[in-house]
């Protein structure tokens, strides 16, 4: 019986990525500069998050540029539908696997691609005014 759950333990462990550190969150989203956009939502275009994100200030000022290539990227943003008016982003190290930024909201007073591109760019220009030497 021991086995059997120590063999189910170390499967797990292998099929689960671990939580990433706060470190390599930092490192990942400080060096990415290519973003590839995905969207679940049939009520939430790719294209028009592209747009939102194109067109704050901060885009440009951080040096991104958006990808069509899934491969290319260095960042692949995510957008779900999740229940009723809410949405979830989640921002993936495409050569990691691991989680870098997320965020859940309503698509009750504004865009959600809007939303989405604010509060993302906010998550990572953070994230880069905090690092070492700024």
């Amino acid at each position: 019986m021991t086995k059997q759950v120590s063999l189910i333990a170390f499967c797990l462990l292998l099929l689960c990525p671990l939580a990433a550190s706060a470190q390599e969150t930092a490192v990942a989203l400080r060096s990415a500069k290519s973003i590839y956009v995905k969207s679940s939502s049939l009520l939430v275009g790719v294209s028009v998050i592209e747009e939102k994100l194109q067109k704050r200030a901060e885009f440009s000022q951080l040096g991104l540029v958006i990808t069509r290539s899934e491969a290319d990227a260095d960042i692949i943003l995510e957008v779900h539908h999740d229940l009723f008016t809410k949405y979830v982003y989640t921002a993936i190290d495409s050569k990691r696997n691991i989680v870098v930024a997320s965020g859940k909201l309503s698509s009750l007073g504004g865009t959600v691609a809007g939303k989405v591109a604010k509060r993302f760019l906010k998550q990572l220009l953070k994230v880069r005014a905090s690092a070492p030497g700024s």
